[in-house]
């Protein structure tokens, strides 16, 4: 069994689209997208530098371009599961028909304008704890007043709060942490800091026309599958406040009996995670089409049954 899974921010790179836009038909893919939400995706994608593409208005639609754009690349194919992690949900969404490509890229970009002007509110920004135990590092994190704002499994969590509670965190970390590292995000997501995005999400979220999932969607809020395109919907809209619990949905997968995890582009985090959480599931992530072929071959091996 096969679950197709989409990275959220933090994993753009300079220049990380150039190569998928030299696939057949991929150019035009991306122009007629960048004309529907007026951002130069292909601008972005190949020659912004890693400040540009920092800013969550771009870094967002960005990513869920790109996801797209890979996904399809695959052929038609027919994963047991999607799921995506904080922005790659909308990704995710799409992979599972609850949005068309198009819808899906109008919402996030609403999203990442949103998250954009809810972060200038106060400077905030999140770091990745490595190592340590959760029921350690939580209530370390909260009496520094931080969020746990992903729970990502395989060791790792992710606070989000002030810069002075950052730098807090730094000088006073949880017993059992052996690194902390500050991402390349402009913000707290995923905390109350978010609150007033939700709130124009939610506006937008009512324009959209929805479908039920045609497999099964894993939500990031509990790790559940989601059956209707509605719940589903209203969870995209609540998530931008609250925590990316991806230790549930790898718990899920493996309940679900995956064999196989496929990230799409630009892959490299959720396959790491997976490799230390999911011993025996294959991996692979697509970060080039040089992985094309060896993607599909995983997964024909895992979707023959």
């Amino acid at each position: 069994m096969l679950v197709l899974v989409a990275p959220g921010q933090g994993a753009q790179t300079p220049g990380f689209l150039t190569p998928w836009l030299e696939l057949p038909g991929a150019s035009d893919r991306i122009a007629a997208w960048s004309d529907a939400i007026g951002l130069d995706l292909a601008h972005y994608g190949t020659k912004a530098d890693a400040d540009e593409i920092r800013d969550t208005a771009v870094a967002q639609p960005l990513l869920v371009a790109a996801g797209l754009l890979s996904a399809s690349a695959l052929g038609d194919i027919a994963p047991g599961a999607v799921a995506g992690h904080s922005v790659g949900e909308i990704t995710a969404a799409a992979f599972a028909g609850v949005l068309d490509d198009t819808a899906a890229l109008g919402f996030v970009r609403t999203r990442g304008l949103a998250m954009a002007e809810a972060a200038a509110v106060t400077k905030t920004g999140m770091s990745a704890l490595l190592g340590g135990d959760p029921d350690v590092t939580v209530p370390h994190l909260e009496k520094l007043a931080l969020t746990p704002a992903n729970v990502n499994g395989a060791g790792q969590i992710v606070a989000a709060g002030t810069m002075e509670q950052l730098a807090a965190l730094e000088a006073d970390k949880p017993e059992g942490v052996r690194r902390v590292v500050a991402l390349q995000v402009a913000g707290a997501f995923h905390t109350h800091h978010m609150a007033p995005a939700v709130e124009k999400l939610d506006v937008a979220a009512k324009a959209l026309a929805v479908a039920d999932p045609k497999v099964p969607y894993v939500s990031n809020k509990d790790g559940r599958t989601v059956a209707t395109g509605a719940d589903v919907v209203s969870r995209l809209v609540g998530q931008v406040a609250n925590p990316v619990r991806w230790d549930l949905c790898m718990e899920t997968f493996k309940e679900l009996g995956v064999t196989a995890l496929v990230e799409v582009c630009p892959g490299g985090t959720l396959t790491g995670l997976a490799k230390r959480a999911l011993p025996g599931v294959a991996t692979l992530a697509l970060k080039t089409p040089d992985d094309l072929d060896a993607a599909r071959t995983l997964i024909a091996e895992h979707t023959a049954a």
